[in-house]
């Protein structure tokens, strides 16, 4: 069951962000927080000593990139084709966990 919804985080995951994104009024959207893609790796790096953790897919014009830090703090970026980086979602208590025993 652990793994089942293991599978599902990234989509649960791009799931609330478009809509998220998606359902504010234009004039909100300007406040969202991106910028180029060196920049918001750097700002991670010297603010939160956070390095990417995780990588992933979206769809031809867009990656998702994990970046967390040893003291658990995580954040969840979008970058573009353009190399424009938004910030998604960010948190505390990130935990790597290590598979153990046989793939399901």
């Amino acid at each position: 069951m652990l793994s089942n919804m293991m599978r599902r985080l990234p989509l649960a995951i791009l799931a609330l962000a478009s809509v998220s994104i998606n359902s504010q009024p234009a004039a909100a959207q300007s406040v969202v927080n991106c910028a180029d893609r060196t920049k918001v790796v750097e700002f991670l790096a010297r603010q939160y000593d956070e390095k990417q953790t995780a990588v992933g897919f979206v769809n031809p014009k867009a990656v998702m990139e994990l970046y967390a830090a040893d003291n658990g703090t995580w954040t969840l970026i979008i970058t573009d084709v353009s190399g424009r980086s938004c910030v998604i979602l960010a948190g505390k208590s990130w935990e790597s966990i290590i598979p153990v025993g046989p793939k399901a």
